[in-house]
């Protein structure tokens, strides 16, 4: 038997040994795995949390490593219809391959402006289960394994076992709460992993008696540690003002290369985190206009440099209160865009170098799954939670509102007053 097809054993510092099965590995040796090694998990953290270099190939890994555990965990519950297991043989590798067609920096290009992206990451990992390393890789199971296994990371489909890839409970979720604040150095994300899979059960619905991944009542409280980490990484880690003014730099180089056709939307699809910034960066050079050599000559060295977007205004959910927003103040957009190059000719800047930032997460405490009570009774929990038993949902909405921070950021040093920014927002409105 060659190399490529034994099983391998990688040391990994939050699961300890992981090991790799033979379809596993053939999955990993591919170059569009491989490519994962040089994507950073979060994206530009790393400048504001310097231990933040941790990638996609790590969490990938160590998302199969859980999606094993919890098929091994549920195996051991009370026997199901034997129909319920179809497809389980594409779970682990559906974890494996769930962050395969992340752009440069992982999330943040998914921000911009529909037209300048060909898609969320999802949409475009199809085109890196085309390739014929991965499909070769994958063809030991089954014809379709590549489409059946993208239908899993998509959340299409009815296979009872498909929230383990997609859903409240996804092992997705567990597992960079811990990574990212492992390597991020704080507290806030220590979930408690372990009596979370152990309490996962198959469960029939009750309406439809069609069954899914549900948890048990008993491990309820694990369930709203993961929810109330997921909250405290976004307040103080996802979107520390640092981590947004880097983030901002980065997709308004992107999107000011793509605008002056430096690169194409489907350039963006490949590239690893330094090669697009490269290539970015070449291509400036080559073109010789007024916006490619502020790319090239300021931008692009002031990401490199960390010398990131300084804050110029930072209103909180107390500063907010009572103001309406537009909805399209949290979305890139030509009408923010106006907004923005509006603010930068009142403070004597070029276009370009004043950013708002809102971001949304609107889906933050999203729950919907099914709850074995103790008398073993069958419920389904939606966004409002269950009362007296499942409550935090049911204070999303305020604990949403509250982290959610409104910043202008500006390339140079600037300072813009609350009335001065409604003023400007009113006359964009009008």
């Amino acid at each position: 038997m060659s190399e490529g097809n034994q099983f391998r054993v990688i040391r990994d510092p939050l699961w300890n040994s992981i090991r790799l099965d033979r379809t596993a590995v053939r999955i990993v040796d591919t170059a569009e795995f491989q490519r994962l090694r040089y994507i950073r998990q979060l994206g530009l953290a790393h400048l504001v949390y310097p231990g933040a270099t941790h990638t996609r190939f790590d969490h990938a890994v160590g998302v199969y490593h859980l999606a094993r555990t919890a098929l091994r965990f549920l195996k051991e519950r009370t026997p199901v219809p034997g129909e319920v297991w179809e497809g389980e043989e594409l779970i682990p590798y559906a974890a494996l391959l769930h962050d395969i067609g992340h752009f440069a920096f992982s999330h943040a290009l998914e921000e911009l402006e529909p037209d300048h992206i060909p898609g969320d990451h999802e949409e475009v990992s199809s085109q890196f289960f085309r390739s014929p390393e991965l499909q070769e890789a994958l063809e030991g199971l089954g014809p379709g394994a590549a489409d059946r296994i993208h239908r899993l990371i998509r959340g299409d489909g009815d296979l009872p076992l498909r929230g383990l890839v997609s859903g409240s409970l996804d092992l997705d979720k567990m597992e960079y709460l811990r990574r990212d604040a492992r390597f991020c150095g704080v507290p806030y994300g220590e979930v408690d992993v372990d009596r979370l899979i152990q309490g996962m059960v198959l469960l029939p619905d009750p309406e439809t008696g069609l069954y899914e991944v549900g948890v048990h009542e008993k491990a309820v409280a694990a369930l709203e540690s993961l929810l109330f980490a997921k909250y405290q990484m976004f307040r103080n880690v996802y979107w520390h003002h640092g981590v947004r003014a880097a983030t901002a730099l980065y997709k308004r180089i992107v999107e000011e290369a793509v605008k002056e056709e430096l690169v194409t939307p489907p350039d963006l699809v490949g590239p690893t985190d330094e090669e697009l910034l490269y290539e970015i960066g070449r291509r400036a050079e080559q073109a010789g206009t007024p916006a490619a050599e502020r790319l090239r000559a300021r931008w692009l060295p002031a990401l490199r440099e960390r010398k990131i977007p300084k804050r110029a205004m930072e209103l909180t959910a107390a500063d907010l209160a009572e103001i309406p927003l537009p909805s399209w103040l949290g979305e890139d957009s030509p009408r923010r865009r106006a907004l923005e190059d509006h603010l930068a000719q009142q403070l004597d800047l070029e276009p370009g170098e004043v950013v708002v930032d809102y971001p949304v997460k609107s889906a933050m405490f999203q729950l919907n799954l099914l709850l074995e009570r103790r008398s073993g009774a069958v419920a389904r929990v939606g966004p409002e939670g269950l009362p007296g038993v499942i409550d935090l949902p049911r204070v999303a909405e305020e604990l949403y509102r509250t982290a959610r921070v409104l910043r202008v950021f500006t390339f140079f040093r600037r300072t813009v007053t609350r009335d001065q920014f409604l003023n400007a927002l009113l006359a964009e409105e009008a």
